[in-house]
């Protein structure tokens, strides 16, 4: 069982930056698939950026891209997603994700991953 634990979250202005953690503890972090998902009132939880551990490969959502940056530490159990450029409609809550089964894939669908953090509120003022 993995258990993610983010923190980082909090209230920025529009074109500001926020740094996400996200520790993931009880399974070998460094074969974990890691992820962060959004999700605003009314919306489905979308991806934001995904990270595997095969090769470090990175993905991100359109709508995210250039602006933010997912990294992983393994030494310390860690994935980051660096928020730059904040614009309101990042405005959510942001979750991380973990799945040791996937094998160096990065989904996009929530489904794929089984093991989720409680979640941590962004907030971009305009």
């Amino acid at each position: 069982q993995v258990q993610p634990v983010e923190s980082g979250g909090g209230l920025a202005q529009a074109g500001g930056s926020l740094r996400l953690s996200c520790v993931a503890s009880g399974r070998t972090f460094s074969v974990l698939t890691m992820a962060w998902f959004r999700q605003a009132p009314g919306k489905e939880r979308e991806f934001v950026a995904g990270i595997a551990w095969t090769d470090g490969s990175t993905y991100y959502a359109d709508s995210v891209k250039g602006r933010f940056t997912i990294s992983r530490d393994n030494a310390k159990n860690t994935v980051y997603l660096q928020m730059n450029s904040l614009k309101p409609e990042d405005t959510a809550v942001y979750y991380c994700a973990a799945d040791p089964r996937l094998r160096g894939l990065v989904l996009t669908r929530a489904t794929g991953y089984e093991n989720w953090g409680q979640g941590t509120q962004v907030t971009v003022s305009s």
